[in-house]
């Protein structure tokens, strides 16, 4: 039971990480700027801003990745060192 408890743990993980990071990804962030030595208008064109909710949604998913990565490494280790012996 304990084998299926982390990788269930990750996925479940990189799941509420994708689904907070989806859910805040149309979130409306105030910004301007103000350079009054500057002699050329500023162009924002292919700017991205990313808000707080979708980092953490995103945090929470590398994190869930991170985990899964760890399981299969320590799983793959301990087969190949039970098959050595």
């Amino acid at each position: 039971m304990a084998a299926a408890v982390v990788p269930a743990a990750g996925l479940v993980a990189v799941l509420v990480g994708c689904v907070v990071a989806w859910s805040n990804a149309n979130a409306t962030i105030g910004w301007f700027a103000y350079a009054p030595l500057s002699s050329q208008p500023f162009s924002g064109n292919g700017m991205a801003f990313v808000s707080q909710g979708t980092q953490i949604g995103l945090a929470v998913a590398v994190a869930g990745l991170l985990v899964l990565a760890f399981w299969a490494g320590y799983r793959i280790g301990r087969r190949t060192s039970r098959a050595d012996q």
